[in-house]
């Protein structure tokens, strides 16, 4: 309960998750039909740069920063655009002060038929979300443990969504609760997108967590890694991944394309690259 991402909001792993949610829910768009956006550890939906936890550790400048200041080829900007364009619209004079939680980034991108289910479970942060989304219809905010959301609240009415779960992997076994969590809501929403995040570190359990990945059988399993040092001996968070059931089927090959410059922009030392891989394929 001592996680703050106030201290790490903007940073290149929010660049990469925020991205892929901007990417996902515009092409859940492309079909009239209503969607559910469900964002089970959701934070506080709104961050302030200018804040001193934001400015104690200036991670944001290494990640929207960097965006912001680099000159980006046609194809990464057209892939970061709806993105970008949502920090933008919070930022009308410029620059980057008020920066995007993935709440408050499903809620921009949303229809006037689309909904968001944010669920947090720190007391001062679920009150925080709720001031941000205080009477908007279109928004339900609850103070729960997210990981059991993902059987009281699957499937959503709608019957199409994005289940992002983003946990702030401060207790141990997170990797295990993702496997077990993934398990217990595809089998009440198969046809749902899920995104997992993770962070990557030179402790983490990645081998034996794409193994149990990979015996879950579930099809359609993409994993994306973007690292921005070498992961061997460099202490604390050098890379960032994502796990992607059900990825739009243009998402896979527009990583593949972008990724490798992305990684450039971000890189903070040697070893700096992407990987994307189709874990599951079809069945």
């Amino acid at each position: 309960m001592n996680y703050r991402h106030s201290y790490h909001a903007g940073n290149f792993a929010d660049v990469l998750k925020h991205a892929v949610l901007a990417q996902i829910i515009t092409y859940l768009k492309r079909k009239d039909a209503a969607f559910r956006v469900i964002d089970t550890h959701a934070g506080i939906g709104l961050y302030d740069l200018s804040s001193t936890e934001a400015q104690k550790t200036g991670e944001w400048r290494e990640g929207i920063g960097r965006i912001n200041a680099a000159g980006l080829s046609s194809g990464l900007k057209a892939f970061l655009a709806p993105w970008l364009e949502a920090v933008e619209a919070l930022n009308p004079q410029g620059g980057v002060l008020h920066y995007p939680g993935s709440p408050k980034l499903s809620r921009a991108l949303l229809r006037k038929q689309d909904r968001l289910t944010a669920i947090e479970l720190h007391p001062d942060d679920a009150k925080l979300l709720k001031t941000v989304f205080e009477g908007d219809y279109q928004t339900r905010v609850i103070e729960l443990d997210g990981w059991l959301s993902l059987g009281a609240h699957l499937p959503p009415k709608e019957k199409r969504g994005l289940v992002l779960v983003d946990p702030p992997f401060e207790a141990e076994g997170e990797y295990d609760r993702m496997i077990d969590g993934l398990a217990r809501a595809t089998r009440r929403f198969p046809g749902g997108t899920y995104m997992l995040w993770h962070p990557i570190k030179a402790d983490s359990p990645l081998a034996g967590f794409d193994k149990k990945l990979a015996a879950l059988g579930r099809p359609n399993t993409l994993t994306v890694r973007l690292m921005i040092r070498d992961n061997t001996h460099a202490p604390g968070l050098n890379g960032t991944g994502l796990v992607i059931l059900n990825p739009p089927f243009t998402l896979e090959a527009e990583l593949k394309r972008v990724l490798p410059e992305l990684a450039k922009i971000l890189a903070q030392g040697p070893g700096a690259g992407a990987e994307v891989a189709m874990l599951v394929g079809e069945r």
